[in-house]
């Protein structure tokens, strides 16, 4: 099971309470795991990526094992630790501010 922490704005609009659970199957990738967050909560289709490029949206990042993985290719597998449900994969709202 792979483990997905999601922003709190997002976690509200899906109605998620704390961390999400998803079964993906190898390779585990950026895509794998978005194409099954959407699956399982409907109303996130085009708030973390763009509906049309599935391009990711630029107000969020995306982490794992603490490493920003926003601008790897979408089908690049995930390190180990994420794939086997050791780490979390982590979707983050970027903080701006003037």
């Amino acid at each position: 099971m792979i483990h997905v922490i999601v922003p709190t704005h997002l976690r509200t609009l899906a109605k998620i309470n704390g961390e999400v659970l998803l079964d993906v199957a190898a390779p585990v990738t950026q895509r794998a795991i978005l194409d099954a967050l959407e699956a399982r909560y409907p109303t996130l289709r085009g708030t973390v990526r763009e509906h049309e490029k599935q391009q990711r949206r630029p107000l969020l990042r995306f982490f794992a094992c603490g490493l920003d993985v926003s601008h790897e290719p979408d089908d690049a597998p995930l390190p180990d630790a994420v794939a086997s449900g050791a780490e979390p994969f982590w979707i983050v709202g970027a903080v701006a501010g003037g």
